[in-house]
């Protein structure tokens, strides 16, 4: 019995990676500094793999997106980056003025760079898998290289259609949805992944890994056809080892038909991979990747358990790999750090580098050695006991009702009555939450936290911070305002830290995308509110101005999704008790006299299956879940946010949430989101449109953000439309956020002018 781990977060303990990426990024750095720093990191990840597992990968440190270096290395380069020169094009491709789209990677948040097909004249660019394998043969060590499939890469990526027309933008990105399409791409992009083969295989390397999620869509019959093929093609260089994960395979016979050494399952996401085994068996002459601790949880595996299950995977496979469920890279580097975390707590978590020791422990507890027995018998005494159950929220949960998920006004009555109350101009003008977290603001909260200033001072300061963001905003021109949100570290994590039956941690930082980390908090109990969490700076905000002000929550499927949740309740009623938790606050600013609140969703669609089959009841929850966290007056109007996702496949989900207003992102994608309102009938929603893109620190011109508004007017009713950039500008420089809405707010005076002849 083997052991294999992959995914390892290339954070670093002290987030050395953040560090290195953002210093080259401001010129603290030089290219070779940068090199060496990044190899060290390779050398960190692979010792942790050194350390526990048998079998370890290679070829897993990006530089900024493993599916971006997918799109470098078939020199997928869009034209209008030019010929492609190193890094500079890299990180314009990542973040520059016209970079790449930006999503989530199938269900999770980490978000990936949409590769762009431009044509199909594809070449070997950058040969990654070859330069890092001989990083490490270099070191003396053996490696097995990892790369993403072929398939999934371009199941993840978008052809580039050219558009012809006045305000129009000069190119579309769609997915490659036709047969004859996808058959073209693939065919033209297999050719290079031929050549990396080759090149393995002169180099010596007998095996790789190869990272095949897409496989866990429901397919049609063309695609496996494709998928057969591919293997086919694959094993004649070298022998295949395939991960799946997220989900089930989505046709098991075919899959295990695949002529490949080793076939990889996620056996803890879903019950369907381990049901299929035991209806169908498993091909003798493979290895079984049994993918058993959880790479997308915190909680300690109950050992004994995982245990059975491998030896009862040992009767139908004659070979298994032990591994985990899914790339390590969704978890935090270790548990060890968190000294201050509750103990009994803490004794329930298992971060990336425990999830190695678990795989460690399970091999050798297998294999008869009685130290690891000894530890498998220790987990599970403390597994066994219960903690963070709150009776009175249980009984809130129970005593729900259907009227609690309706607003007692319909929109279209609701909205007139709030435009009474709000009185905005045609294509009004707001932002989505936060405004740039200076180093004078981390600096402050830093010595807060630590306790080096007290209470009144650092409200104080954070009092004036928001004086100076309500005067930016009317001095720009700005119809609805917003506090700034600079007491906040996280959208997500503020809210954790004002709940119960919620902990946070220090140092349990994970990647999103780019250098941007975050810490997921953790749901280990009943959540309630012991106290209102955003009143007093709003209702501070809101004294200063005669303009409204947006109450500014997180809405309760994005923090289920954006956290570890408990596993012994599910998901649903997890949910419902955020929601109770935020109406309460909903009915405090109420009454403290805000107008307007911005419910944020952006992991709505997140959360959904990746199998259309399911997505049925995981939407029939999350749709409730906001409808009651959102039963305002009729008068209060309720916003909601999303991004960077695929809002075309759950348009209709998102219609019944029954907000009155939606801001979406759609400067990245040229405006192509605004295609879901096309075939959707019977969109009355205001939507504010994202007309320029945050993560990138270049200012956006007049025109690129005119072009946005011009294509959305084309298909939505101006009535309904706000003005906004695509996200919080939380992580942007004052001397780059000013123009930026500057511009924004010129362009929807001159629009306003334009089509009613009024300012």
């Amino acid at each position: 019995m083997k052991t294999l781990a992959y995914g390892f977060p290339k954070l670093g303990e002290r987030r050395e990676f953040k560090s290195l990426l953002e210093n080259f990024w401001k010129n603290k750095i030089d290219e070779v500094q940068f090199v060496e720093g990044m190899n060290s990191l390779r050398d960190w990840m692979v010792a942790n793999y050194q350390e526990h597992v048998d079998v370890i990968p290679s070829n897993e440190l990006s530089y900024y997106d493993f599916v971006l270096d997918t799109a470098v290395m078939l020199g997928a380069i869009p034209s209008r980056f030019g010929e492609y020169k190193g890094l500079k094009t890299y990180f314009e491709m990542a973040r520059g003025k016209q970079a790449l789209e930006m999503t989530k990677y199938f269900n999770t948040n980490y978000h990936y760079l949409v590769p762009e097909l431009e044509g199909t004249n594809f070449k070997l660019l950058k040969n990654y898998p070859l330069e890092e394998y001989r990083y490490f043969k270099g070191k003396g060590i053996e490696t097995v290289p990892k790369m993403l499939s072929p398939f999934t890469f371009l199941k993840l990526s978008k052809a580039i259609r050219k558009v012809e027309g006045q305000g129009l933008p000069f190119f579309e990105l769609s997915k490659l949805e036709s047969q004859q399409d996808f058959e073209a791409y693939f065919n033209a992009v297999f050719g290079v992944y031929e050549e990396v083969l080759k090149k393995l295989k002169e180099e010596g390397v007998k095996e790789i890994l190869i990272e095949d999620p897409a496989l866990c869509l429901e397919l049609e019959d063309y695609e496996w056809d494709i998928v057969e093929e591919m293997y086919s093609c694959m094993s004649k260089y070298v022998d295949i080892n395939v991960l799946t994960y997220y989900d089930s395979v989505s046709n098991y016979q075919r899959y295990v038909s695949l002529p490949v050494k080793a076939l990889g399952f996620d056996l803890v996401s879903n019950r369907e991979n381990l049901e299929n085994i035991r209806k169908f068996g498993f091909p003798k002459e493979k290895e079984l990747i049994a993918g058993v601790i959880n790479g997308r949880q915190v909680w300690r595996a109950c050992l004994d358990e995982k245990i059975r299950l491998v030896e009862e995977l040992s009767r139908y496979a004659r070979d298994v790999i032990i591994t985990n469920s899914c790339p390590l890279f969704h978890l935090p580097v270790s548990v060890e750090f968190e000294s201050d975390m509750e103990q009994e707590l803490k004794e329930r978590l298992a971060f990336a580098r425990e999830k190695l020791f678990e795989l460690k422990i399970i091999k050798s507890a297998i294999e008869g050695d009685q130290q690891a027995r000894m530890e498998v018998e220790r987990i599970k005494n403390i597994l066994s006991s219960n903690f963070g159950e709150v009776q009175e929220v249980k009984e809130r949960i129970r005593k729900l009702r259907e009227e609690d998920f309706v607003r007692s006004v319909p929109y279209s009555e609701r909205i007139k009555l709030q435009q009474e109350i709000l009185k905005l101009p045609l294509l009004p003008t707001t932002t989505i939450g936060s405004f740039p977290q200076t180093e004078e603001v981390r600096k402050k909260r830093t010595e807060y936290r630590s306790g080096k200033i007290g209470a009144a001072e650092y409200e104080e300061f954070i009092k004036k911070q928001i004086e100076h963001v309500i005067r930016v905003q009317e001095e720009i021109g700005l119809d609805v305002l917003v506090h700034g949100e600079f007491e906040r570290t996280d959208m997500v994590e503020f809210f954790a830290e004002k709940l119960g039956g919620v902990a946070t941690t220090k140092h349990g930082w994970v990647l999103s995308y780019g250098s941007r980390v975050y810490r997921p908090p953790i749901i280990y109990g009943d959540v309630y509110r012991p106290e209102p969490m955003t009143l007093k700076e709003i209702t501070y905000a809101q004294s200063l101005t005669q303009k409204p002000v947006k109450g500014m929550l997180t809405g309760p499927v994005t923090i289920l999704n954006w956290s570890y949740y408990r596993e012994d309740m599910p998901k649903e009623e997890i949910a419902y008790q955020i929601a109770l938790a935020l109406l309460d606050e909903v009915k405090d600013l109420e009454e403290a006299g805000i107008k307007v609140i911005q419910i944020d969703e952006p992991a709505f669609r997140e959360g959904a299956p990746l199998k259309r089959r399911d997505w049925e009841d995981y939407f029939r929850w999350a749709v409730r879940a906001f409808r009651l966290c959102s039963n305002a007056k009729a008068q209060t109007q309720i916003h909601t946010h999303m991004c960077y996702s695929e809002f075309n496949e759950v348009i209709e989900y998102i219609h019944q949430m029954d907000f009155d207003v939606i801001s979406i992102e759609a400067s990245r994608s040229k405006g192509e989101i605004i295609s879901a309102f096309e075939s959707f009938k019977g969109w009355d929603r205001q939507i504010g449109i994202g007309v320029y893109d945050i993560h990138s620190p270049a200012i956006p011109d007049k025109q690129s953000i005119r072009q946005v508004l011009e294509r959305a007017i084309k298909v939505l009713p101006v009535e309904l439309l706000w003005v906004n950039p695509d996200c919080g500008l939380k992580t942007r420089r004052w001397e780059e956020v000013v123009p930026s809405l500057k511009n924004m707010v010129e362009v929807a005076q001159e629009l306003r002018e334009e089509l009613v002849g009024v300012q």
